[in-house]
């Protein structure tokens, strides 16, 4: 076991940890109800979702918005390849680029998805003024970000 760092538990924001925790929890659960009924889960999500929201994009650059290892993706993307979600072409220009598209299965399964996402956030933000929505907004692109000093991960991405 690797020594752990003393850590100061008073300054620790245990509340809104909490808050991110079950928040995730609960916003993840009707896409991962719906994925279970076609025998697939989280990782087949983010995969769909991102290769929908940018058609043509090029393996490695879904492997880099995952932050995964090429071998991580290998698994879940040949499934929804086999599965008629997404379709894999070689590039134009580049014959060797692997570039991804979603089938009409694929968009369809990606809008089924996050469509109860999308209400659950409407529902959260629904009293909120304009200013705090950006708030909100403002907060979750702070939080985002991985330490560049980090490996990619090695595995299914769950």
């Amino acid at each position: 076991m690797p020594t752990m760092p003393a850590v100061d538990e008073a300054q620790i924001d245990f509340e809104t940890i909490e808050l991110l925790f079950f928040a995730y929890r609960d916003f993840v659960s009707d896409p991962d109800a719906i994925l279970a009924k076609i025998g697939m889960g989280r990782a087949h999500h983010r995969v769909v979702y991102f290769v929908c929201r940018q058609p043509g994009m090029m393996v490695t650059d879904l492997l880099d918005t995952l932050q995964i290892t090429k071998q991580s993706l290998a698994r879940v993307l040949k499934q929804l390849i086999e599965s008629g979600y997404i379709r894999q072409m070689a590039g134009a220009k580049d014959r060797r680029q692997r570039r991804l598209y979603p089938t009409l299965a694929g968009r369809e399964l990606a809008l089924a998805l996050s469509e109860p996402q999308s209400r659950r956030i409407a529902r959260a933000m629904e009293d909120l003024t304009p200013d705090a929505r950006a708030s909100v907004k403002d907060f979750l692109r702070s939080m985002r970000g991985r330490d560049e000093s980090l490996e990619p991960i090695d595995s299914d991405l769950d």
